[in-house]
């Protein structure tokens, strides 16, 4: 009866098995949904928007055909569509039939000045490359076939291109997961496990009652005491090898683990095959967490950078400027540097190129990332601020980084150090971003466009100057520098030159552009440059200024002396934390950097 309870129980685990199994392939229909479109037009840009690709549920993978090298980005649609304002392109978007349309696209008309749009079609750019382009978040390219899995929000959009000249991919497709769950695949495939191994136990059982029951049934009469054979000597006569007890129950005992093993087997194959959508959902959805938000003002937009966008601008800015540094090539340099960053390392590059061992400026340092904070603004020129550890230098790089239209690449404008007592302002997290404050601000104490001729005044007149009660002297560094160096060298320029020249010293504003943006206290970070000049003229008709001691002059100007006297001008970057109006908070700076700028001779 054991191996008939076994057989039905063989029976109904195969039957359990193979049906669970069936749900998971033959049933369970499709698991993916694909809609695909060919663009023949010859466009050099594919434009897939966000809408389409969120048209079904669930992740997507893009997969696109073609000749050559094949490349994708991503990006913000609203940059995206900035990025091809000026080219011709294919749209994609998903028709009402649920299939992938594609419109062809011209280039968007400029605006006259009165903001009517040009009655000349606008000019279309060609052979423009997309391959590095600091406005996408993400990038990838792969020769002819392209396929990349995304998970993108319907805001963001998709580029596909060649080169920016060949036709961009012809074909083109978006793949989604189905969701297709088979809840009762994992209990009908587990039950039948189940059964299998109940099987099986019966099996063994069967077995061990079968061999208990060999040999007579009822007890025979006692037998007599029998003296013990000698086994060797009858079995040598009859020619017969006899097997013992122990070697039966050795070859018995060995066999009972194979009808185990393959149970245990199958029933872990059948278990590893089952996953979340294959049993049962009977608990409710799990609910979000809420966490902390940070209220956005209203109408404010979308920051211009990520913190892994930022990040990779940086590391690109970082790569670029030590190239151009170790070559002194001021043309690679100007890829990724503007303001005073670019002028003041032009001429470091040319004293370099005349004075052997003049020292090359810092490095760039990319990472790590400690503080972003990007303008939130979808239009252009855009500005992010970043702080940066560099280990190199032992201090903190505070930068301003901008960048002039969706076709440019970010540049460094503005860099300084750090002090290591320095708090900076309670600032926007990098996903809210900040509003850029107009250089005539009248909500802060300064306006941003008269801060630089401001402190330029305090460095030059000290406490006499009309703004001196606006800066915070206490935590003023870098003016107790200025003092201290000032001081230095016209104690030692006196030392010879007392009597037959003089040396004065005056600050202005730089000509850069002052860059600011806001923080939570209602005040700015605002970047500027001043200019510190020294004059050197001498006082006697018959006196001359000689650069025996200044080689840096002198190989800026190309002159050794002269009867005018020499300029040098040092340019200041400087960050300075300006506070709103009705504050009894005064203006703190925060970061600085000076650097030689250039020099001249004086003409009579």
């Amino acid at each position: 009866m054991r191996f008939v309870w076994a057989v039905a129980a063989f029976v109904l685990a195969a039957m359990l098995i193979g049906a669970g199994i069936a749900q998971r392939t033959l049933f369970q229909g499709d698991t993916s949904e694909t809609a695909s479109v060919t663009v023949s037009d010859g466009s050099p840009y594919i434009l897939i928007d966000g809408a389409a690709l969120n048209s079904l549920p669930g992740s997507q993978t893009l997969r696109a055909q073609g000749e050559g090298e094949i490349f994708a980005a991503y990006g913000r649609t609203a940059d995206v569509q900035a990025w091809l304002s000026d080219a011709d392109y294919a749209a994609v978007s998903m028709g009402e039939d649920g299939q992938l349309a594609s419109t062809s696209v011209a280039p968007t008309p400029a605006a006259t000045a009165e903001g009517e749009e040009a009655d000349e079609p606008a000019e279309t750019t060609t052979g423009r490359s997309p391959v590095g382009s600091d406005l996408w978040l993400d990038e990838f390219q792969q020769e002819d076939v392209l396929i990349t899995p995304l998970q993108l929000p319907s805001d963001m959009s998709l580029l596909v291109a060649t080169d920016g000249t060949a036709p961009a991919p012809s074909k083109v497709s978006i793949t989604w997961p189905v969701a297709n769950p088979t809840p009762w695949a994992g209990p009908l495939m587990v039950l039948g496990g189940i059964l299998l191994a109940v099987g099986v136990f019966l099996y063994i059982l069967g077995i061990n009652h079968a061999r208990r029951s060999r040999g007579p049934r009822r007890k025979g009469l006692p037998l007599p005491v029998t003296e013990p054979i000698d086994l060797s000597v009858e079995e040598a006569d009859k020619g017969v090898i006899a097997a013992t007890p122990r070697t039966r129950r050795s070859i018995s005992g060995g066999r009972r683990p194979l009808l185990v093993i393959p149970a245990v087997a199958v029933s872990a194959l059948l278990f590893s095959g089952c996953t979340a959508d294959a049993w049962p959902q009977l608990g409710a959805s799990p609910t979000p967490t809420p966490t902390d938000s940070v209220l956005v003002p209203e109408g404010q937009q979308a920051p211009a950078v990520t913190e892994a966008q930022a990040e990779r601008i940086l590391e690109r800015i970082s790569e670029t400027v030590a190239t151009a540094d170790k070559d002194r090539d001021t043309k690679v340099l100007a890829e990724r540097t503007g303001g005073a960053v670019l002028s003041v390392r032009k001429t470091n590059y040319k004293l370099r190129t005349k004075i052997d061992d003049y020292a090359s400026p810092a490095a760039i340092a990319a990472e790590p990332l400690e503080i972003l904070l990007p303008q939130a603004y979808d239009g252009w020129p855009r500005t992010i601020m970043t702080v940066v550890n560099n280990a190199d230098a032992k201090t903190a790089n505070i930068m301003m980084i901008t960048q002039d239209d969706p076709w440019s690449n970010y540049k460094l404008v503005y860099i300084s150090n750090l002090e290591a007592s320095t708090s900076l302002p309670d600032l926007a997290p990098y996903y809210v971003g900040a509003s850029a404050v107009p250089p005539d601000s009248s909500f802060l104490v300064l306006a941003p466009q008269d801060l630089a001729a401001a402190y330029a005044d305090v460095l030059t007149k000290g406490a006499k100057s009309e703004y001196y009660g606006l800066f915070d002297a206490d935590s003023d560094v870098f003016r107790e520098n200025v003092a201290k160096d000032r001081k230095s060298r016209l104690a030692t320029f006196n030392e010879t030159g007392d009597g037959t020249g003089r040396l004065t010293f005056a600050a202005t504003a730089g000509p850069d552009e002052p860059l600011s943006l806001a923080t939570l206290e209602s005040g700015a970070i605002v970047a500027v440059t001043t200019h510190e000049t020294d004059t050197v003229k001498p006082t006697d008709a018959d006196a001359l200024i000689l650069l025996k001691k200044n080689p840096t002059v002198a190989a800026i100007t190309g002159k050794k002396e002269s009867a005018t006297g020499f300029t040098t001008t040092f340019s200041d970057q400087l960050f300075f934390y300006v506070p709103g109006q009705g504050t009894n908070e005064k203006i703190r700076l925060l970061g600085y950097s000076s650097d030689i700028l250039g020099a001249k001779v004086i003409e009579k």
